[in-house]
């Protein structure tokens, strides 16, 4: 059936309208598509530049070197020195398995090591490049360079590693670095960046523990151009990272090793400090270890060695171990006492072998007891009978004052590791910490320095340094820190008496060279440094024990070493010009007299001298005995001064 022209012309109008819509809606969409292709290339165009390039650009930090320690003569006592590695970035290596099988064909990798760069992979972040071999040879980082191409994600590279050239003898002091763990992590507030790569390094003990911040220096960072699987193409830019800073001790690297050697494997330690600022110039634990075994991962056999040995090496005896000060704390009483003018030097007491207090015998060290006693033969002799009619004249809270003022039971801030505070007792202290009144028994052994006192060497050379010179010296063990000096600390007068103090110094004096004083033998001959000193035994175990079970006190000779008497002795040197105060505390030494004093002469003369002092300094009778002596001692302290001088 035709259609009328009405409509062929409604349908013509109808195709039309529709042709119109669709052509319309076709504009729309390609005007929409042409505005969000605008909005891509053009408005975001920066920003997907910038998802290419994080693809294509990888940012690595670079670990800057860490500063180094020097004695303070300029010998390097911490180093850096280069170390080849193995580095594997996860997410640029892919199959990680396959990659570790294909590099392990170029280079012998470590079970252990190995297994602990998998559990850091697995815990760290994917970008983050994690150690697989380290310390390689130049041989092997060079095949794994020639074969690049077949290993996706893994980097040879040249680090820093620390080295400690001169070894054990500054192990308590320098300390030693090593891997960050999480338990560092945990500590630090906002850690730094460069901690949280796997296995950066960081000081552990000793000064590179406490010096830290300043040692480690600022990251540096590095674009690098990467291929599709990671492969790094070229270096597009490098950022330098700022080195950490040097730090100087005050420390005296060629006596260090002298006293590290003269003390052996001795359980001791030894404190040399200067007079004139308070320089520390040997402080040394014995025995000790080798730092750089821990720097390069110990193993489980040596750690378990200095672990469980019974003169525990890893310790640093000097500021982390308190020790009853036994006689050397009577100088302390006497001093208590002269202040407050509750004696005069000339005033005496009569020592029949002990003093009963509240129905309770105190015995002086000599049974058949010293007779009438002044000041200075108190002192000269030792005689504890003295110190304990004293101590009920002068009572414990002077005391403990006058230790104070002297440098016990106080921590000293020097950067070294758990340094304790010691122990000046008073009865507030022991009723808050005890529980328990304070009896007079308990000052009575206080006076002598038992009882609840306690003192670490390094105190105990303070108190030395501090009667020698009537100033509040304060030890210092950091010279200088990239180059700018470190203030000493105090150095004011005490104010305590001179007169009383010269007293006591002459009463040293005899306690050195007088025939009847306790360090006679261990005396110096030359005139121009003859010391001044006090001995002191330390009781371990409990007499009055061994009185009632074997009717006498045994000889050290006759108990376990662990429950011998430890053996002390402090000193000041010149007697007319001091210079330097030493402490030396000889861990089940048995009496200070026989034990600690010959190793503080000996220390004494080495550090005055500066070198093998001359045998004229000597008693006759030692000469022999000290030329053998010397000769070994050079020797051992030769292997590691030798290293140092040589980088110095």
């Amino acid at each position: 059936m035709r259609r009328s022209a009405t409509e062929t012309t409604e349908s013509a109008a109808k195709i039309t309208r529709r042709g119109l819509v669709v052509a319309a809606a076709q504009v729309g969409f390609v005007g929409l598509l042409g505005a969000r292709m605008r909005y891509m290339q053009v408005d975001q165009a920066d920003e997907f530049r910038l998802l290419a390039d994080e693809n294509r650009i990888n940012i690595r930090l670079i670990p800057p070197a860490r500063g180094q320690l020097f004695d303070r003569n300029g010998i390097i006592l911490a180093e850096n020195e280069p170390s080849y590695r193995i580095t594997m970035v996860r997410e640029d290596a892919g199959d990680v398995n396959t990659v570790i099988a294909r590099l392990s064909t170029l280079v012998e990798l470590d079970d252990d090591e190995l297994n602990r760069a998998l559990t850091e992979m697995k815990r760290s972040a994917p970008f983050l490049p994690v150690t697989i071999a380290d310390r390689i040879s130049w041989e092997e980082l060079s095949r794994v360079a020639a074969n690049a191409p077949a290993l996706p994600g893994v980097t040879p590279e040249v680090g820093l590693s620390r080295r400690y050239p001169l070894g054990a003898p500054f192990a308590h002091v320098a300390g030693y670095v090593g891997p960050v763990s999480q338990r560092d992590l945990e500590r630090i507030e906002d850690p730094d960046q460069l901690l949280r790569i796997p296995r950066f390094q960081i000081g552990k003990v000793g000064v590179e523990a406490k010096y830290e911040d300043k040692l480690r220096g600022k990251a540096g960072a590095k674009r690098v151009e990467v291929n599709s699987i990671g492969r790094v193409m070229r270096e597009l830019d490098r950022r330098e990272g700022q080195s950490g800073a040097n730090v100087q001790l005050t420390i005296d690297s060629k006596l260090q090793s002298y006293v590290q050697a003269r003390l052996g494997e001795e359980s001791a330690s030894v404190v040399v400090m200067d007079l004139k600022r308070g320089d520390l110039l040997a402080i040394a634990s014995s025995p000790t270890y080798d730092p750089n075994k821990f720097v390069r991962g110990i193993s489980v056999a040596d750690y378990s060695f200095l672990r469980d040995n019974d003169r525990r090496p890893l310790a640093s005896k000097t500021v982390q171990d308190a020790y009853p000060p036994g006689s050397t704390f009577k100088m302390v009483t006497a001093l208590a006492a002269l202040e407050e003018g509750i004696i005069t030097a000339e005033d005496t007491v009569h020592c029949p072998g002990h003093l009963e207090v509240s129905d309770r015998k105190f015995h002086c060290w000599k049974r058949s007891g010293h007779g009438h006693m002044n000041l200075e033969l108190s002192l000269r002799e030792s005689c504890d009978v003295y110190y304990y009619d004293l101590a009920l004249k002068v009572g414990i809270e002077k005391i403990s004052a006058m230790a104070k003022k002297l440098g016990l039971g106080i921590r000293h801030d020097v950067p070294m590791s758990a340094v304790v505070q010691g122990l000046a007792p008073t009865k507030d202290w022991k009723l808050q910490n005890r529980g328990k009144e304070w009896v007079i028994g308990d000052t009575v052994n206080a006076s002598i320095g038992q009882g609840f006192v306690l003192a670490s060497p390094l105190q105990l050379a303070v108190m030395a340094a501090r009667l020698a010179t009537g100033r509040s010296l304060a030890p210092r063990l950091v010279n200088t820190i990239d180059g700018i000096a470190e203030p000493s600390l105090g150095g004011e007068r005490l104010g305590i008496n001179e007169n009383n103090l010269r007293k006591i110094r002459k009463a040293m004096f005899e306690v050195s060279n007088s025939r009847r004083g306790t360090a006679y033998r261990s005396r110096i001959i030359a005139d121009e440094f003859r010391m001044a000193g006090k001995t002191g035994t330390s009781q371990v175990r409990n007499f009055e024990s061994e009185r009632r079970r074997f009717g006498r006190v045994l000889k050290d000779s006759e108990v376990e070493w662990n429950r011998r008497d430890h053996a002390l002795f402090v000193n000041f040197a010149p007697y007319e010009n001091p210079e330097i105060a030493v402490s030396v505390v000889v861990e089940h030494g048995g009496g200070g007299s026989a034990a600690a004093a010959p190793i503080a002469r000996d220390m004494t003369l080495q550090a005055l001298y500066g070198e093998d002092p001359p045998l004229t300094a000597y008693p006759n009778k030692d000469r022999g005995r000290i030329r053998t002596q010397q000769k070994r001692l050079r020797e051992l302290s030769a292997q590691v001064g030798d290293r140092g001088n040589d980088r110095a």
